[in-house]
C-alpha cells in the first residue's frame, strides 16, 4: 500500500510517500480501504515533533479516514463488510488501508461523500466537546468564534449556532468572512481592518461575549479575554498564531470568568463511549441539514506535503483532505 512516512522529526519537506506492507489485522479491529483522510493543524506540528505525542518513527501521520471497510478481525461485533464509514486513529490515516479498532469507526450517512466524512470528526467532534462538555454553552447566550474560517472555527460557528448562541465569527479579510457567514454566523469582526474589542463592545452593547472559543492564541487570546462578559467562559483550543499566550490571572478575577483548557485527543482516550456519543450525534444533524462541511483544497496522497503546507501558510479555509484515487 502507498503511504506518507515521517522518517524523522522535521520540516514538512522530509516526508515522503513510499510503499509498505499491509498493517496486519489484529483481533477486535477492521481493515478500510481508505478513500480519503483529513489534515489538521495536530498533524503539522506532530511530524515536526512538537505535538503532545509523538509516535515511535518511522510513522505515518493522520488521525481521520473515511472509506470502506474491507476485513473484520476476530470477536468484531457492529461493523460489516462493505460499510462506508469514517474513522479516528492514533496516527497512521495516511495511506492506502488501515486497520483500527472497530469501535473507532462509525458508519456514514448516505449524503456524505468520502472527502467530507474524512475531515469531519476531529473539525467537529473538537467543538461540539468544546461548546457542549466543557464551556456548557447555552442557547441565547453569545459566542465569540477567533480563526473562524479555519478547520475547528468554522465548525465551532455552525455548531453554535445549531446550540441556539448568536455567533460573533473573527477572521482576516472579507473572503474568510463570507465563509463564515455562510456558515451560519450572525455578526463578522475583520480583526485586520477592525478593532476587534470595540466592535465586541458594540455587537453586546457594552456586555461582553459569553463564551469565546480560542483555536488561535497569541494577541487574539488576549483581546478576546478582555472582551468576555462578566461570569463568561473562555476556552482555549490551541495556538495556531505560534505563541502561547500568559493569562492575567487579574483579570480573571474581576470579570469571575473562566478559562478552560480542551483537548479533544485526551477524550478519545479517557471517555471514548462519550466520543463517539458525540460524533453520532453530529452525523445526525448532517443528515438533517444543521451541518454543512466545507472542504476548501483536495489533493491526491503523494501530494500531502504540499497539502500540509497549505494548511500551515494559513491560505486554507475549512479542511483540507487527501484523497486516495480510489
Amino acid at each position: 500500500m502507498r503511504a506518507v512516512l515521517c522518517r524523522e522529526y522535521g520540516p514538512l519537506e522530509k516526508l515522503e510517500v513510499t510503499d509498505l506492507p499491509s498493517p496486519p489485522l489484529a483481533p477486535g479491529a477492521v481493515r478500510v480501504a481508505v478513500h480519503a483522510a483529513g489534515i489538521n493543524f495536530a498533524d503539522l506540528l506532530i511530524v515536526q515533533g512538537k505535538y503532545q505525542e509523538k509516535p515511535p518513527l518511522p510513522f505515518s501521520p493522520g488521525f481521520e479516514i473515511a472509506g470502506v471497510v474491507t476485513e473484520l478481525g476476530p470477536g468484531v461485533a457492529g461493523a460489516r463488510l462493505g460499510e462506508r464509514v469514517l474513522g479516528i486513529m492514533e496516527h497512521g490515516a495516511y495511506a492506502d488501508e488501515a486497520v483500527l479498532p472497530a469501535e473507532r469507526v462509525i458508519p456514514i450517512p448516505d449524503g456524505m461523500d468520502f472527502a467530507l466524512a474524512a475531515g469531519f470528526p476531529v473539525a467537529y467532534g473538537t467543538s461540539h466537546g468544546a461548546l457542549d462538555w466543557r464551556a456548557r454553552l447555552r442557547a441565547g447566550e453569545s459566542l465569540l468564534v477567533l480563526g473562524a474560517a479555519g478547520g475547528v472555527g468554522l465548525t465551532a460557528v455552525e455548531i453554535g449556532k445549531a446550540m441556539g448562541a448568536t455567533v460573533i465569527a473573527v477572521a482576516g479579510g472579507p473572503e474568510k468572512l463570507e465563509i463564515a457567514r455562510r456558515q451560519g454566523a450572525h455578526h463578522l469582526i475583520d480583526y485586520a481592518r477592525e478593532d476587534m474589542r470595540a466592535r465586541i463592545k458594540e455587537i453586546t452593547g457594552g456586555r461582553g461575549v459569553d463564551v469565546a472559543y480560542d483555536p488561535v492564541g497569541g494577541d487574539a487570546f488576549d483581546q478576546a479575554l478582555r472582551s468576555i462578559a462578566w461570569g463568561g467562559r473562555i476556552i482555549v483550543i490551541g495556538f495556531a498564531a505560534g505563541r502561547i499566550q500568559q493569562i492575567p490571572a487579574n483579570i480573571v478575577l474581576v470579570k469571575n470568568c473562566d478559562v478552560i483548557g480542551f483537548f479533544w485527543g485526551s477524550y478519545r482516550r479517557h471517555r471514548p463511549a462519550l466520543v463517539r456519543e458525540s460524533l453520532e450525534t453530529l452525523l445526525r444533524w448532517f443528515a438533517q441539514g444543521k451541518l454543512k462541511p466545507h472542504v476548501s483544497h483536495r489533493f491526491d496522497l503523494a501530494e500531502a506535503p504540499r497539502a500540509m503546507t497549505l494548511l500551515a501558510e494559513r491560505k486554507a479555509t475549512g479542511k483540507v483532505v487527501l484523497t486516495t484515487g480510489r
